[in-house]
């Protein structure tokens, strides 16, 4: 997602670079792919290493994986060319869809494979009963645009730019969710090409075991999902805030001590973010958004500078409508190289020092815990397939890097992330993939990993959506 470190709350597709990228998709024979049919059959378009566009086309977000290129890419304008696509390249070359395009670790562009761009499929409709219909390929801006004009509010990621695809499969995160809930626990259907061509509409009703595993399983797991429809909910008044703190690290310890309680003891009205940036001196920035008037919220901000004891440099508090609150948190539309990794506080740390501790010396660091609680822990642990309903938050590690600085600060991330773990903070954020994170699959699905894995060889049994942390590689 695009990354304004400050305000970022949000979650897609998959990836961080923890580790060496490599492929390996067992059930790949060869490429002996059709391209020349499958481009007739398409109306959308194919494109290929050569062709005008395909070098634009391929690439996603995050500069750092400009070096995966695909075999082709499927600019597909209707569901029809998804499953002529799919078919045409299933077992013989590696397949993934890609919607925003922020999968960390490039997972969605497939070294010789076949690239599924759905970006075309794109449509939000919003019913007169308030749900919503979205193109697998729709940014957060195309949904909240158009919720926005139909007064209507549906809790997801931050960043304008992220695909609904990657923030609703890996759960979704956000800046409304302890008011609202996971953006996964709105989706009323999802229409999904299996591996073997069938259109399938998962719900409550029809295909239930593959409708629980979309909502928190992760992208690029068990087939190719072209729509869903969520539930919304009428949209509110919102307040949205962000508070700068003086840097040292005292004073970002004082800060991240009386966070922690005041978060907890908050109303779910109120949701807000702990960003800690790296340094000689570290700083730190508390931004959120409260469902609400500006005046019951400045009450609620004067508690955590009181409980903190640290008074802020900066404090910006405005009152908004939805579309503006969530463009607030938006970051810019902009390219940007970065490595990061995730870890999830199961309760507030019990050592706020040393978690300050594993940022001073390391500029351009950010660690952003968001909080947790509230509609999210009304859900069970096992009634969808996100797994972390009763922790107190997630944690993102985050830092800029370039092609040439990318292997020491993936260290560094590293070195950070070993650190949290040795605080007892450990699973991770789906949406956050880390290719190095220990035992990968069961920090993100915890006690649903087993599921999981039985839901995603009942639909795909030759692992056509197969990548290096798919479901069944745990």
């Amino acid at each position: 997602m695009a990354r304004d470190p400050l305000f970022h709350a949000s979650g897609t597709g998959a990836g961080a670079r923890g580790s060496p990228r490599t492929g390996g998709h067992t059930a790949v024979v060869g490429d002996t792919v059709d391209w020349d049919g499958l481009r007739r059959r398409m109306s959308g378009t194919l494109l290929r290493p050569g062709d005008a566009g395909f070098d634009n086309a391929r690439k996603l977000f995050n500069p750092l994986n400009d070096d995966r290129v695909p075999a082709a890419v499927a600019q597909c304008a209707s569901v029809a060319d998804v499953r002529e696509a799919v078919l045409a390249a299933a077992r013989r070359v590696p397949v993934a869809a890609r919607s925003g395009g922020h999968s960390y670790v490039g997972y969605s562009a497939p070294p010789g494979g076949l690239t599924l761009d759905l970006r075309r499929l794109s449509a939000v409709r919003v019913r007169p009963d308030g749900a919503a219909t979205v193109g697998a390929g729709a940014t957060l801006e195309n949904v909240y645009t158009a919720l926005g004009q139909a007064n209507r509010c549906l809790p997801g990621g931050s960043c304008f730019t992220v695909g609904i695809a990657g923030v609703a499969l890996g759960g979704g995160i956000g800046v409304l969710q302890r008011k609202f809930g996971l953006t996964c626990d709105h989706l009323v259907s999802a229409e999904v090409i299996t591996a073997d061509g069938r259109t399938l509409t998962a719900s409550a009703t029809r295909e239930p075991d593959l409708f629980w595993a979309l909502r928190g399983g992760g992208g690029g797991n068990f087939g190719v999902v072209t729509e869903f429809t969520f539930a919304t909910d009428p949209a509110p008044a919102l307040t949205v805030f962000a508070l700068g703190f003086p840097a040292s690290a005292g004073n970002v310890t004082k800060v991240l001590t009386g966070w922690q309680p005041w978060i907890t003891a908050a109303p779910r009205a109120l949701w807000a973010n702990l960003n800690m940036a790296g340094g000689t001196a570290p700083s730190c920035r508390v931004a959120g958004c409260f469902v609400g008037p500006s005046s019951a919220c400045n009450t609620l901000l004067n508690d955590l500078v009181a409980r903190a004891g640290v008074l802020p440099t900066q404090r910006r508090v405005e009152d908004r409508d939805y579309f503006k609150a969530m463009r607030f948190f938006s970051g810019s539309p902009d390219r940007q190289s970065f490595v990061a990794s995730s870890r999830v506080l199961a309760t507030p740390t019990a050592g706020p020092a040393a978690v300050v501790a594993l940022l001073t010396g390391r500029p351009g660091m950010a660690l952003i815990l968001d909080a947790l609680g509230g509609a999210v822990a009304d859900v069970g642990v096992q009634q969808t397939a996100f797994p972390h309903r009763k922790a107190f938050a997630t944690a993102q590690i985050y830092a800029s890097a370039t092609t040439a600085s990318e292997a020491a600060v993936t260290r560094s991330v590293g070195q950070v992330v070993a650190g949290l773990a040795d605080l007892g903070i450990k699973d991770g954020y789906v949406n956050y993939i880390d290719p190095a994170l220990p035992d990968w699959g069961t920090a993100y699905y915890g006690p649903n990993l087993d599921r999981l894995r039985r839901v995603a060889y009942a639909y795909d049994p030759d692992r056509v959506f197969d990548f290096p942390q798919a479901v069944t590689r745990a």
